[in-house]
């Protein structure tokens, strides 16, 4: 039997409950398939913060290194300033382990609602690449009073080092300033990965920028995506700018396969993702390190108001766990999973109160691991 050692990090508000239902059907995936898990659980969340002032630090980022998939639960807490936990666990982690990908499957499952009328099943079923460590999101800026000021930013990753020293001067009262980036390196790696996973799907990659008016920023992702599409010619692809995408994902989903796109945009296209394909309850995600530590966790929230209530639907964080254990190499136990997700939909008895039912957490998470099992 094969042995795997899985980290995991429930988290914060709701994550315990979600990622325990999410164990239990792995766990019941390993029994059909032959392989079984150890868990290996990290207490780093709001509590561990309030209790201890740590966050994440350098030994377990190491220690986590040693792992080739980790399994997050939620992270956030009203204890603590909003930004204090993401930045320091959720992002740390993603430039610690290079998880340059965040891997986005927007597929709507039979027997769920969509907003958009006539839409079905056949008509929802694509994936978004976003580039996880660049753009907006590096996480340098600053504010600048009247007068004259300097400042020196800097950024670190594996691939690159780069440093901005800025003498200001300004009229204004206050301004407020950030730093976007992307690299070469980075943006073609993503893009490549974009290219390489639509050869396995209907060959279309999408890519997404604001090029008209960012135009050094993204006209420069451009310029990448054109070079990396010249060595795919059995590819087709298309531009999109990002305001555009959002009015075509609702009008014409169909139209989509495989969509890549800078950090930011990333981040807002993959919530209007998440409701076309039926709500937060049922969209998984991926932060990839094809040849390292990959993370994977639902892309709601830790919903802290319904915490201990065992009512949250816990389908995307057993979702991602499917991701999670394909990224292993178990691609017919990670499509088992998905597949009793559709059935559990369509039975349509266990469903949790935001698909219309009464039914809880745990038995969702029973339904589904007692349909691995039985099938």
């Amino acid at each position: 039997m094969t042995q795997y050692k899985i980290p995991v990090l429930p988290g914060d508000g709701i994550g315990p409950e979600i990622i325990a239902e999410g164990r239990k059907v792995i766990d019941a995936a390993g029994e059909r398939f032959g392989f079984d898990v150890e868990w290996i659980e990290y207490p780093h969340g709001a509590d561990h913060y309030l209790e201890t002032g740590e966050l994440i630090s350098e030994e377990t980022l190491k220690e986590l290194s040693r792992y080739p998939a980790i399994y997050l639960g939620s992270i956030g807490d009203p204890r603590v300033a909003p930004g204090i936990l993401e930045k320091g666990i959720l992002l740390t982690a993603r430039f610690y382990f290079d998880q340059y990908i965040n891997l986005r499957p927007i597929k709507l499952l039979d027997g769920v609602w969509t907003p958009i009328k006539d839409k079905t099943s056949k008509d929802i079923d694509f994936v978004v690449v976003r580039e996880n460590t660049e753009d907006f999101y590096i996480g340098i800026g600053g504010r600048a009073k009247k007068g004259e000021s300097k400042d020196l930013l800097e950024v670190r990753r594996t691939l690159y080092s780069a440093k901005f020293g800025l003498d200001i001067e300004t009229d204004s009262e206050e301004i407020g300033y950030q730093i976007g980036l992307i690299s070469k390196e980075g943006t073609r790696r993503v893009i490549e990965y974009a290219f390489d996973l639509a050869g396995k799907r209907k060959k279309h990659v999408s890519s997404v920028d604001k090029a008209n008016v960012l135009s050094d920023i993204y006209g420069f992702w451009r310029e990448e995506f054109n070079e990396v599409s010249a060595k795919y010619p059995d590819i087709t692809t298309d531009f999109n700018f990002v305001d555009a995408i959002t009015m075509w994902f609702v009008k014409n989903p169909e139209w989509f396969d495989v969509v890549v796109t800078p950090n930011m945009f990333g981040d807002i296209i993959t919530d209007l993702g998440a409701m076309i394909q039926g709500g937060l309850g049922l969209a998984p995600g991926g932060n990839i390190n094809p040849t390292g530590t990959s993370m994977f966790e639902p892309i709601h929230g830790s919903a802290p108001k319904y915490k201990g209530q065992n009512k949250v639907n816990p389908i995307a964080t057993i979702w991602a766990g499917a991701m999670l254990i394909e990224q292993l190499g178990e691609k017919e136990a990670s499509d088992m999973i998905v597949s009793a997700i559709q059935k559990n939909i369509l039975d349509g008895k266990v469903r949790t109160y935001d698909m219309g039912g009464r039914s809880s957490t745990s038995d969702v998470g029973d339904d589904i691991a007692r349909r691995i099992k039985e099938e």
